[in-house]
């Protein structure tokens, strides 16, 4: 047995294809489909009737974002009003970004966990990647307005009022910071939630901000150089724009249909597995994610004399192990005769 994986474009989309070569000559023809497996039954497999689950628990975490942001946004300006430092500055603007960025999760998994509708039969899981994509653009413009503040002072050098107590709030501001994006970035994880993860990342990146900024004026205060504080804060916006591209990068991967992870794919290939060992193939292997939800399509070999009864119930099986496999998925099977040469020429990639 062999696998190759290439790319096979269709219906928009660019898909990883998994082909399993063996010799059709080796199947043997008989008139029962293979046992010896539970058939498990999936209701309502139509993409209608298969709705994610709706998480209503996800915007929670939306709101405890969103709070949190507001917490620290105060906190931090308060520090920025004691002391004048430009790194404080940057702080406050990092949470008022955090803070649209929240608003913007909860909408987006709002319409998330929407059913499925005649106008949008695969549900509106989609609608995630938007948030995180703006996520990452925040966190880009956020970098943008640290840089262009800290140059400024740079030009214009000017000594930092009241540094001890400046610290100790955006200190208290951080804590809160540090322990929603821990909770966010476990629950995002947990559900498969990209919003979720972009939000926890976008709090670190403020998190990161901080422990720069504290740094920086800590500099400031022991050798009196106040040209530290811009600098640090020139540190820090070059620091959060690998986080901003790297979210917005996988933001647009998953509007375009990017294929599920290896370890998916070895999971599927797991759950084949077992049918290949009964005579059965597999071949046009094709995936794609969509937020939380989990698309996989493949073809099913089998012998031409089964009846159709006898290839649904096997179709049937698969599915169900496959699903098995991925909880969140969609599967679908495309049946063909194993005998029939034209049923191996689908599976193979097409040109670039």
């Amino acid at each position: 047995m062999s696998v190759r994986l290439g790319k096979r474009v269709g219906l928009g989309r660019v898909n990883k294809s998994v082909r399993v070569a063996r010799d059709a000559e080796n199947v043997e023809s008989n008139d029962t489909p293979p046992i010896g497996l539970v058939r498990f039954r999936m209701g309502g497999a139509h993409p209608m009737n298969l709705t994610p689950k709706k998480c209503p628990e996800l915007t929670r975490y939306a709101w405890i974002s969103i709070w949190a942001a507001v917490a620290t946004m105060a906190l931090k300006s308060v520090a920025y009003l004691l002391t004048g430092s430009v790194g404080l500055f940057s702080d406050a603007v990092e949470s008022l970004v955090n803070l649209a960025g929240g608003v913007m999760a909860l909408g987006m998994l709002r319409i998330a966990a929407r059913p499925p509708d005649a106008d949008h039969a695969y549900g509106h899981t989609k609608a995630e990647y938007f948030s995180s994509g703006v996520e990452g653009l925040l966190i880009l413009l956020a970098a943008a307005s640290i840089a262009l503040a800290a140059v400024q002072r740079l030009i214009h050098p000017r000594e930092i009022d009241q540094l001890n107590l400046g610290l100790a709030v955006s200190v208290s501001a951080s804590f809160i910071n540090l322990a929603v994006a821990l909770v966010l970035l476990r629950a995002g994880r947990q559900r498969e939630s990209i919003t979720l993860e972009a939000n926890a990342h976008h709090l670190l990146t403020d998190v990161w901000t901080s422990a720069g900024v504290v740094v920086g004026l800590g500099l400031v205060a022991t050798t009196g150089w106040v040209w530290l504080d811009p600098v640090v804060a020139l540190l820090v916006a070059a620091n959060i724009v690998r986080s901003g591209i790297d979210i917005v990068k996988r933001s647009v991967s998953g509007l375009m249909d990017r294929a599920l992870e290896s370890e998916d794919l070895l999971r599927i290939d797991e759950a084949l597995g077992v049918f290949r060992a009964e005579g059965v193939l597999f071949h046009a292997l094709q995936t794609r994610q969509a937020g939380r939800r989990k698309f996989v399509s493949v073809h099913v070999l089998v012998p031409g004399c089964w009846t159709v009864q006898q290839a649904h119930e096997l179709a049937e099986r698969v599915e169900a192990e496959v699903r098995r496999a991925l909880p969140s998925a969609l599967v679908f099977t495309h049946l063909e005769p194993v005998e029939d040469p034209v049923s191996w020429d689908e599976g193979k990639p097409e040109p670039d």
